[in-house]
């Protein structure tokens, strides 16, 4: 399960970090379940449509930043949490930094759990 654990977390980071919507779209298809759940402190969505509509509007709203993995994911049974952090391009400190718990069911992700702090 390590495996295909950091291999999730790595294609939903890498869906956090596409730009091309139609990309994106079907990036999203792939890491979560069709019937998904995303919450955060600024958001909760539910589905694909919904997940796929959160990320591009928190891409809108930060233009250029990307969200960069820390460290390995931490697992057992269906459950995983790992850190990232956002970093805007040409700055060395992070913009924000957070902490994911997300709920696996197969190969992709069910519901996730968001904690993040703004530093800027």
């Amino acid at each position: 399960m390590e495996n295909r654990t950091e291999d999730l977390v790595d294609r939903y980071i890498a869906l956090w970090n596409e730009r091309d919507a139609h990309k994106r779209k079907e990036r999203v298809a792939e890491v979560f379940t069709a019937v998904c759940r995303y919450t955060d402190p600024h958001g909760d969505v539910n589905g694909l449509a919904g997940v796929d509509g959160y990320i591009a509007a928190v891409q809108e709203r930060m233009p250029g930043v990307r969200l960069v993995r820390r460290g390995g994911a931490d697992h057992h049974h269906d459950v995983a949490r790992f850190a990232w952090c956002a970093m805007a391009e040409g700055v060395v400190d992070p913009l924000a930094i957070g902490l994911d718990v997300i709920v696996v069911e197969g190969d992709r992700i069910a519901r996730v759990h968001g904690f993040h702090e703004t530093k800027a």
